[in-house]
């Protein structure tokens, strides 16, 4: 009796001494060589909601400014494969005033969302058209310029109004407002889209006859149809205008308003008014 007495006495304190252990293993807050608490804890989940994307940016000393480089006047690659542009000399100065570098990243234009989400870019600023799905997925500055949706043919063209589209090949660039637009359009049943790449290369296949009509920006049309001295009629009318504006991640409020705020001041100094009329002849900008 007395032997039994010990041995489950001895079982007792080793079961103790092993329950002591197993609730120091799992990470007793009061024991300083236990494991950190789980993440997902409040004080984490807290700390994950502070918008440091401002922050972010100064101190890596760098904006990083997606873009699809083929957009001209706003943001394109010349001959001397430099990017330039309205839109460039824009954000080279805003970056000046903030501090930092602007780093030019070209990216494409069907899947800018997807390169901003995943951090490749911190904004997309290139021409890009303010639009429900946009505004859905982005957090979009000010608008700083209106544009309008037109056609543009070659000249001597048998197409005069555009009433005369039906039954013609239209380009337009891929993954954009205007491809949109146009096939929302009424009498988009009537006509062959061919989606391209950029708007500059729906210019050249219409040149080579691949196209009857390029459906695109007037800003772009324009400043094309001026600067390479093109025989392009723009047909009176457009399917809509529309407002520019910079995109940015939804939860990056504190450099958007950075930004915007940045945008203003040049504005009101006048140098963005300059800056417009090197692009385009006059301060066309909407920025208040």
């Amino acid at each position: 009796m007395k032997n039994t007495a010990i041995s489950r006495f001895l079982s007792a304190m080793i079961s103790a001494a092993m329950l002591a252990g197993l609730t120091s293993c799992g990470g007793n807050v009061d024991d300083p060589t236990g494991p950190a608490p789980e993440t997902g804890s409040s004080s984490a989940d807290t700390a994950g909601t502070e918008d440091d994307s401002l922050q972010l940016v100064l101190d890596k000393g760098q904006l990083i400014l997606g873009l699809d480089a083929s957009f001209p006047p706003m943001g394109f690659t010349d001959e001397s494969n430099e990017i330039i542009g309205f839109d460039i000399d824009v954000a080279q100065e805003v970056c000046d005033r903030m501090g930092v570098e602007l780093v030019k990243q070209p990216i494409n234009w069907d899947t800018k969302e997807q390169d901003l989400n995943v951090g490749r870019i911190d904004c997309i600023w290139n021409g890009m058209s303010i639009n429900a799905s946009r505004q859905e997925q982005m957090n979009l500055s000010d608008p700083y310029m209106k544009n309008e949706m037109i056609f543009v043919v070659p000249g001597g063209s048998e197409i005069k109004s555009m009433d005369d589209l039906s039954g013609k090949t239209i380009g337009v660039q891929s993954g954009s407002t205007a491809q949109e637009i146009l096939e929302g359009w009424d009498k988009f049943s009537e006509i062959t889209e061919s989606p391209l790449e950029d708007n500059v290369e729906a210019l050249r296949q219409m040149e080579l006859g691949f196209s009857d009509a390029v459906f695109l920006d007037s800003v772009v049309a324009n400043y094309f149809i001026t600067s390479n001295d093109k025989d392009y009629i723009v047909l009176d009318g457009n399917l809509e205008a529309e407002e520019y504006a910079i995109g940015f991640r939804k939860e990056d409020q504190a450099l958007r308003d950075k930004v915007q705020e940045t945008l203003s001041g040049m504005k009101a100094d006048g140098k963005l008014g300059e800056i417009s009329t090197k692009w385009f002849g006059s301060d066309v900008t909407t920025v208040q």
